[in-house]
């Protein structure tokens, strides 16, 4: 069994573009894209499962962790709506950044520069955020079971990822890399993109049970991300720890 979860050219792939995080037209301008969808994902489904009141701060007390936090993208605006947010991220220099831009906007987000198996916290949270990371790291399998162990019993755990289909390898790498140039080419390898039934075969070995899978659809005409039932590309699960 391996003991690491950290793959080290994933790692130095996204260190080398980390100044680049909070530039809403710079390499990361597919996530500024990405983000209102994934916002409004999370926060409904944590509402609608933990019954909670819809107010300014709707997810007030809840303990969140964001795994693969990047530059705080998503970190942040969780944070604002009342969250107690931590962030873990393997590369040191996306956590520099995440630190510096959440001081900046004066967000009490706590970030630590380490992958799951190698964090070392008493906390068990509400809710794991594991977004656009398990297609980059070196083993899905103890990977999850580490998360799953940060993951308190009725808490919940969202994973988007990429479909394992030949349409995802002609959108998300030809198109999104060659083509269109969203993103530097070489940011995926179709050989680690993970099909549905593979990762909710790999969830439920971890006690984390699936409630809701949805595919996330971009409309070029409008400029925006939405669900959709077409998982064949960008898919989002909901599970919950048994």
């Amino acid at each position: 069994m391996k003991n690491n979860t950290i793959n080290k050219k994933e790692i130095e792939k996204f260190s080398r573009i980390a100044e680049e995080w909070w530039n809403p037209d710079g390499k990361f301008k597919p996530l500024h894209k990405f983000n209102p969808i994934r916002i409004s994902y999370i926060k409904e489904n944590i509402i609608n499962t933990f019954k909670l009141k819809m107010q300014d701060k709707p997810l007030k007390k809840l303990k969140i962790l964001d795994i693969g936090c990047g530059g705080g993208l998503l970190a942040e605006p969780i944070s604002r709506l009342g969250a107690d947010v931590t962030g873990i991220d393997a590369s040191e220099r996306n956590i520099k950044v995440a630190k510096l831009h959440a001081q900046k906007n004066k967000l009490n987000i706590k970030y630590f520069s380490t992958s799951p198996e190698n964090f070392k916290t008493d906390t068990k949270f509400d809710v794991i955020l594991n977004m656009e990371i398990i297609e980059h790291v070196e083993d899905i399998n103890f990977f999850l079971e580490s998360c799953a162990s940060l993951l308190r019993e009725g808490g919940i755990m969202f994973i988007a990822t990429i479909n394992k289909t030949l349409k995802s390898y002609f959108f998300a790498i030809v198109g999104a890399e060659y083509i269109l140039r969203w993103l530097p080419i070489g940011t995926h390898e179709w050989e680690k993109f993970v099909k549905p039934k593979d990762l909710i075969d790999i969830s439920k070995k971890f006690n984390l049970k699936l409630e809701n899978l949805d595919g996330m659809k971009f409309n070029f005409i409008k400029d925006e991300w939405s669900l959709s039932s077409d998982k064949s590309i960008n898919y989002i699960g909901k599970f919950i720890k048994n």
